[in-house]
């Protein structure tokens, strides 16, 4: 069964560097019944790590050195994705999670949950190899410019988390030109 992601191409604004590559969402895709374990072991069989798990963070920010996956295990969430700290909630885009989605963040996204419910849980897993995720917030005065180049090297991860080497990842994330181009 060919899984296709929902897709969110976002632009570069002022205080997140955010990817030419869209965020990709699968939806209702864990194996059931949704488990922590499950879950983990799925995602992990398509050479990504389990670095956690966690719930609702409403603080926004972004990782220039990894891109990252959730697998939602629990609850309900609504996502803001393309925003840094200061900048407005128009900039971005929300998503709505639910139980068994995944969503697929590439390196550089602004990120964070507007409102979850209170059971909300999802495993974290990055490409295997990729060096431990480093937080940045967006504020005003940071060197976006300097952030860019360090999101644009992030290597390709080995496969797609949910449908593998084959999986739409591949198909999707292509650099355009220019990130005004995204």
């Amino acid at each position: 069964m060919a899984l296709t992601p929902e897709t969110y191409y976002l632009k570069r604004n002022q205080h997140a560097p955010n990817n030419a590559y869209p965020v990709l969402v699968y939806r209702q895709c864990l194996p059931l019944p949704v488990s922590e374990a499950k879950t983990t072991t799925f995602l992990e069989a398509h050479s990504w790590e389990r670095k956690g798990v966690w719930g609702h963070i409403g603080v926004r920010h972004f990782h220039p050195n990894v891109h990252e996956c959730y697998g939602v295990i629990a609850g309900e969430s609504t996502m803001l994705v393309g925003c840094g700290s200061d900048d407005p909630d128009e900039s971005g885009q929300q998503i709505e999670l639910s139980v068994g989605d995944v969503i697929v963040l590439p390196a550089g996204t602004g990120h964070c949950n507007l409102q979850s419910t209170k059971d909300f849980l999802y495993v974290g897993v990055y490409p295997a190899g990729a060096p431990l995720y480093k937080a940045e917030l967006g504020k005003e005065g940071a060197d976006v410019a300097a952030l860019w180049q360090e999101v644009d090297s992030v290597v390709m991860p080995m496969e797609d988390p949910v449908t593998g080497k084959d999986g739409a990842l591949f198909e999707l994330w292509i650099k355009p030109d220019s990130m005004e181009d995204a």
